[in-house]
């Protein structure tokens, strides 16, 4: 009995240290030929390749809700107008040279965004102006999710053919947070189309609280409207977006233009303060409020610098009030965790103006984001 015992131990152990030489065979051969890595990347070809299928349906959806949505408005050619403007691009301008690089930049931003209007009042000439800058901003989301499709697909292709596993493997990280950006574009579309506030339009609505309903707005430049008020003996100069389409408008150009029309009067101007939207780290409650220094606006150059030079040629104190929101709450319809921070954001400017400027001071407040659902009123 004894004697059966050890064999029958003997053997397991004899099978024991064979599974074990296999596997270390198994796994010398995958780590020094590389059959490992290339096993590894083709569940990362099929996962890409998954999630790509998937980019594509969110790609045609967005086309075929624009294309609903232009037919509905009487566009006139509506699958011709979308096709053209989806591959539509911007050059960027020479930056070797940086002389007078904002000006470039500025003309061309122009041209494009009064190429876009154009085109929607030529193809639909019976629609109001909002109707046609939300069909403006349903063929940019449209444009925007065909790139990302055509992108994701090129560098797949890409790394499939020179058998670049290191740029799968790139890509395949990468998937996720491409998946929720494109994802969050989707639902935006739908947003937009309904003409809701979103998350973006916190800085407008802040503008529109302080001018109170009862305000007179006049359009000063492409886009943007000032209105003006008086709060607790200062006069308020209220800088937007003009609303309710989906527009952000021309605020640095704007607010250059009311502030040397109150000097030219004869009336001081002792503060400005910008208020925006801004990206949450995560972790982060949505609705937070912080201030600073500098002109709060995401903008790649030709706005932002207006406010920094006029604030600059006259001394006046830039300052800065931001609400916190995550990228897809800054596209999405608002939340109200955002709309309690736009609150809380037109306390934190009044308390700004209370501490920053004297009576009888003009203080000129800048509404920077998308006005989309956000009119004057």
């Amino acid at each position: 009995m004894e004697r059966r015992k050890v064999a029958a131990e003997s053997a397991l152990a004899t099978w024991v240290t064979v599974v074990v030489n296999i596997l270390w065979i198994a796994l010398f051969i995958l780590f020094f030929t590389g059959l490992g890595n290339w096993l590894q990347v083709y569940w990362y070809r099929a996962d890409i390749r998954s999630k790509l299928s998937v980019l594509g349906s969110l790609a045609d959806d967005a086309r075929k809700t624009t294309l609903d949505f232009l037919n509905k408005n009487g566009a006139q050619d509506s699958a011709k107008l979308l096709d053209r403007l989806t591959d539509f691009f911007t050059i960027d301008p020479v930056n070797i040279e940086p002389t007078d690089i904002i000006n470039r930049m500025r003309h061309l931003l122009n041209i494009r965004d009064m190429r876009f209007k154009d085109v929607f009042v030529q193809a639909m000439p019976n629609a109001d102006d909002t109707t046609r800058s939300v069909a403006s901003t349903a063929a940019e989301i449209t444009s925007a999710l065909n790139l990302i499709y055509k992108v994701v697909r090129h560098y797949l292709l890409f790394g499939e053919k020179t058998k670049n596993i290191y740029l799968i493997i790139q890509l395949a990280i990468m998937m996720p947070q491409i998946m929720q950006i494109a994802q969050a574009y989707r639902k935006a579309l739908d947003d937009f189309l309904i003409k809701v506030p979103v998350g973006d339009a916190a800085g407008p609505m802040v503008a529109v609280r302080l001018a109170g309903p009862e305000a007179k707005w006049r359009e000063v430049t492409e886009d943007t409207v000032v209105a003006e008020t008086t709060f607790e003996g200062r006069n308020l100069i209220i800088v937007k977006a003009k609303g309710p389409g989906s527009t952000v408008g021309r605020p640095g150009e704007a607010t250059e233009k009311v502030i040397r029309e109150a000097l030219a009067q004869g009336r001081k101007v002792s503060l400005m303060v910008t208020v925006d939207a801004a990206l949450k780290f995560e972790g982060e409650t949505s609705g937070e409020v912080a201030e600073g220094v500098g002109a709060a606006i995401g903008d790649p150059g030709p706005e932002k610098i207006r406010f920094e030079r006029v604030a600059t040629e006259y001394n006046i104190p830039l300052r800065a009030v931001i609400i916190k929101m995550g990228m897809d709450e800054a596209i999405l319809a608002m939340k109200k965790d955002v709309y309690d921070g736009v609150e809380k954001a037109v306390e934190r400017v009044k308390q700004i103006i209370r501490e920053e400027s004297k009576e009888g001071d003009t203080v000129v407040v800048i509404g920077v984001g998308n006005t989309s659902g956000v009119g004057q009123g």
